[in-house]
């Protein structure tokens, strides 16, 4: 384990590594709320502080041993409602429109960020071969979306040039892992 990790594993090893999970949910929450009420800085700081849980989970178990298929599943689980939290509360807001409406770069976007997590489990449940990477694996998908909800403070017309950029990597990601499980 990398000493960085290994010092997050230590320092937030109070809570189990389930617990960081479910935690992790409260700042999405947060998120969604300042996301329906046009914060987009606050917004994003929670966003951060929400992936941030995401990787001390992780640290956690690796730290004391407690790494489980349960709690991957479970981790991966949260890792969509945390995404759904963020995207789902951009529909109910007024946003701009960048060469197409910003609905249709969002549903592009949550529907690639979806099959990408699919194209692995299917590959999986399948018996063919085990497929990860990619362009965009979640977490350069979530601080993409830090970026985007940071730079909508100052014009939201940002959060969905960013978006439409996100759809096309996010569905192209989908195709690699499809590709990778055909081959």
């Amino acid at each position: 384990m990398d000493s960085g990790f290994r010092f997050i594993g230590r320092t937030f090893s109070f809570l189990s590594p389930n617990q960081w999970t479910l935690l992790s949910l409260l700042p999405a929450l947060l998120t969604a709320w300042l996301i329906l009420r046009q914060s987009f800085l606050p917004a994003s700081l929670f966003l951060l502080l929400a992936g941030f849980f995401d990787l001390v989970d992780g640290a956690v178990a690796r730290y004391r041993r407690m790494e489980s298929k349960l709690g991957a599943y479970l981790d991966t689980m949260v890792d969509r409602w945390i995404e759904g939290l963020v995207i789902l509360p951009l529909f109910l807001i007024p946003l701009p429109a960048f060469l197409l409406p910003a609905g249709f770069w969002l549903a592009a976007y949550l529907f690639g960020s979806l099959l990408t997590t699919y194209a692995k489990a299917a590959s999986a449940e399948k018996g063919l071969k085990a497929v990860r990477g990619g362009l965009l694996e979640r977490p350069e998908r979530i601080l993409c979306i830090f970026l985007a909800l940071l730079l909508a403070s100052f014009d939201p017309l940002w959060l969905v040039f960013l978006f439409s950029i996100l759809s096309i990597l996010a569905n192209l990601t989908a195709i690699q892992r499809l590709i990778l499980a055909i081959k």
